[in-house]
């Protein structure tokens, strides 16, 4: 089973699998670890990834890059608005009203969702590790924002900075509208990426200089780190604030903390290090992989949630980074009524049970209840109506049991909801019990559950008390000796589960859902048929430039003179063609292409390699019957004086026969041009050399014959006249002497001697 973890970047992703007992990165088809957050909208296909960043300036409209920032966003948010002038594709409102990208595919203007966009990325990522490996994907763990101090602290804002600084500087030293051009744009970021990193690295003034910028005027300027470092003082300034935000909400204290880790891009920015070491008052440690640290964390949590990997122990308590709550309609303080349910640091996954009473269906809204503190400007969560709720038998509001929950994943839900309808039975009669009616035991669990692990040595000491006070309620009672008070009615609940309709504003709908996962493989398979139409013109354009150059060289003696200049003039034809008409056809045109010139070149380079392979054949075939030959002249020889001299005989006839052959075919082959068919072929000579072995090999491995050394005689001399044996006449005690048989032993005695 695959263990795969995906840190799906903001400009770049790393792909992490889980196996042989570690994590490691994994490289894409350009043996890159690093895969570009690019993709590219063409004619025909998409390119994602690699293939896609390098478009970026010659289809700058319709490749994509940057889009993460728009998720869960609408399109009249101002971060929307105010981030379309530095992007070079267009932004376009969706019929839900959230963001969509607009782009030229297939020769027609669409609009794809950033969640149909992030798909095929996460598309591209899932093939990389396959790829790796040789299996599908199962299990995978995908990062959203895992390293990021803020929502607008990546390495792409300072990048933004520069540009927009640069655009400023050339408008008013070249009178340029550098955001009005596209590609222009996109190379002043290109070129804008690479200044930050050597600015990184260096602190003295550092060259820009772009070629044909805008209407062929070439441009430059400088900059330095200090420069730098002061147009970034604002988002610089931010850094402090989540540091100290985290240690606020942990409740720890500077000395507190061992070793601070930096990862992420950004983190390479000599300011960012200097405010957080100081901040913390300690060096900071880089023992990480900055760019790949996330993706292998996300492989190992992976590998901890999966039932395929055995981990070893980890002690993580995930929290709910903004406080929920839910709010109702109030039927008793007729109004809008909220609690908050999982307050901000608060453990995950957790599952909470609340309690209403109500005779019809009810709608609960949850809502994140810190509105500032989130980085979107919606703090809705989503709706959720509580379906099938009825009045008891007797007209009063029925209990209904909610069950919320916010999982592994960090996602709110209203997971569950129950109704619970209390039936009175007669006097002693005992209830009966059903599957739906909770034990105890059950109800226990859910309290301890609910209430958190912190609460578990209060519940100990509650259950203590209730007991000891019920057993010494019961040994006064009996002291006493009271009569017994009247029995109370029994009591029995049954439990209906409630049917619940979701309404998430951030989850799409199972149509919609649908249609984008159709829609998607159809996009997968139009890149798969590009691909091979691709890879078939790919394969005559490889045919052409091979077999020119190759007919003026290894494959010149091969042809004569008019063919060669026939198949040359085919080439330069179909070169030619593959530029003009042939620059956008079928696939299957491009195979019967590939097919004609195959015709004429085909015999050429089956001759070359013919003459290259046929030597050897020879050798091998020559080999065997020397061999042979040796053998059969010594058939007399003490080692092959055991073979049937007729098998000799038809082995010899054999190799004769086979040496007369290879001879015949050497000299005809020897005396043939070049550029004609040869007269034998290597297929013909490796089934001659097996067919002499055929023949030969069975006859002269037989193996000789064993002999076996003679049997020497046993003698036994045994007691004679009722005398015993002595040490020089031995005998066997197990066997008894027969009646009958001892004047027989005596007649037959052998003569005595000496025994060594």
């Amino acid at each position: 089973m695959s263990v795969v973890g995906f840190d799906l970047g903001f400009q770049s992703c790393y792909v992490a699998v889980a196996r042989a007992g570690g994590i490691e990165t994994v490289a894409n088809e350009y043996s890159d670890r690093c895969t570009p957050s690019f993709v590219s909208f063409g004619p025909r296909n998409r390119s994602i990834g690699a293939a896609a960043k390098s478009q970026v300036v010659t289809n700058c409209k319709n490749t994509v890059q940057s889009f993460k920032q728009f998720h869960g966003r609408a399109f009249s948010d101002s971060y929307v608005q105010s981030a379309k002038s530095n992007l070079v594709y267009d932004l376009a409102q969706m019929p839900s009203g959230s963001t969509g990208i607009k782009v030229m595919y297939m020769e027609e203007e669409r609009v794809f969702s950033i969640e149909q966009v992030t798909g095929m990325l996460l598309t591209k990522l899932k093939e990389t590790a396959e790829s790796a490996l040789k299996k599908p994907v199962a299990d995978c763990v995908i990062s959203i924002l895992a390293t990021a101090f803020d929502s607008e602290l990546g390495g792409k804002d300072f990048d933004d900075i520069l540009v927009n600084h640069f655009c400023e500087e050339f408008g008013k030293k070249y009178k340029l509208d550098v955001k009005s051009k596209p590609r222009a744009l996109v190379r002043l970021y290109q070129e804008c990426e690479k200044l930050k990193k050597l600015m990184s690295a260096n602190s003295s003034d550092l060259p820009l200089n772009i070629e044909c910028f805008m209407n062929d005027i070439d441009v430059s300027s400088k900059l330095n780190r200090g420069q730098f470092e002061e147009m970034c003082a604002g988002l610089l300034a931010k850094v402090e604030g989540p540091l100290r935000s985290v240690m606020e909400q942990t409740k720890l204290k500077k000395e507190d903390i061992y070793a601070v880790e930096i990862v992420g891009g950004a983190s390479r920015i000599p300011a960012i290090k200097e405010r957080i070491s100081k901040f913390f008052g300690k060096e900071l440690s880089t023992t990480l992989n900055a760019d790949e640290a996330v993706a292998r964390g996300c492989a190992l949590q992976c590998a901890i949630l999966s039932p395929a990997f055995k981990v070893r122990e980890f002690s993580i308590t995930d929290v709910v980074p903004y406080s929920i709550s839910l709010k109702w309609n109030s039927a008793a303080e007729e109004g809008l009524s909220d609690c908050e349910v999982f307050p901000k640091n608060h453990a995950a996954p957790f599952s909470k049970v609340l309690t209403f009473y109500r005779k019809e269906p009810f709608t609960l809204e949850a809502y994140y209840n810190s509105p500032k503190e989130l980085p979107y400007p919606s703090a809705t969560i989503g709706r959720f109506l509580i379906q099938n709720v009825v009045p008891q038998a007797s007209g009063e509001s029925a209990k209904v049991k909610v069950k919320v929950r916010v999982n592994v994943h960090g996602v709110f839900s209203v997971s569950s909801a129950s109704l619970v309808e209390v039936l009175k039975t007669a006097e002693g009669e005992e209830p009966m019990e059903t599957d739906q009616t909770p034990k105890e035991e059950e109800v226990c669990v859910l309290c301890v559950y609910a209430l958190g692990q912190q609460y578990l040595p209060r519940l100990k000491s509650f259950s203590s008390l209730l007991f000891q006070t019920t057993t010494e309620d019961a040994k006064q009672e009996k002291k006493n000796d009271q009569p017994p008070q009247a029995k109370k009615p029994k009591v029995k609940t049954k439990t209906v589960e409630l049917p619940i309709e979701n309404n998430l504003d951030w989850q799409l709908s199972s149509e919609v859902l649908n249609m984008f996962v159709e829609n998607e493989g159809k996009m997968i398979m139009q890149d798969k048929l590009e691909k091979e139409r691709n890879d078939a013109k790919n394969n005559v354009e490889e045919y052409v430039y091979d077999m020119r150059d190759k007919l003026h060289g290894v494959l010149e003696k091969f042809v004569n003179e008019a063919d060669r200049d026939t198949f040359s003039l085919k080439l330069e034809d179909t070169e030619n063609w593959l530029y003009e008409d042939g620059e956008d056809q079928q696939k299957q045109v491009y195979i019967d292409k590939l097919a004609e010139l195959k015709k004429m070149g085909q015999p050429i380079h089956e001759r070359y390699m013919e003459a290259e392979e046929r030597p050897k054949a020879f050798e091998d075939l020559g080999r065997q019957i020397q061999m042979y030959m040796k053998i059969i002249e010594a058939y007399k020889d003490e080692q092959y004086d055991h073979l049937d001299e007729l098998e000799v005989t038809r082995v010899d006839k054999h190799v004769n026969d086979a040496m007369v052959w290879m001879n015949s075919k050497m000299n005809q082959q020897n005396s043939q041009d070049l550029t004609l068919d040869p007269v034998v072929k290597v297929e013909e000579i490796k089934a001659k050399t097996k067919e002499i072995y055929s023949a030969c090999n069975p006859v002269v491995s037989k193996p000789k014959p064993k002999v076996e050394p003679p049997k020497e005689e046993k003698t036994e001399n045994g007691p004679v006249n009722g005398q015993e044996g002595t040490e020089n006449q031995p005998c066997n005690p197990d066997k008894a002497m027969p009646a009958g048989t001892e004047q027989e032993t005596a007649e037959n005695k052998l003569p005595e001697m000496d025994i060594d």
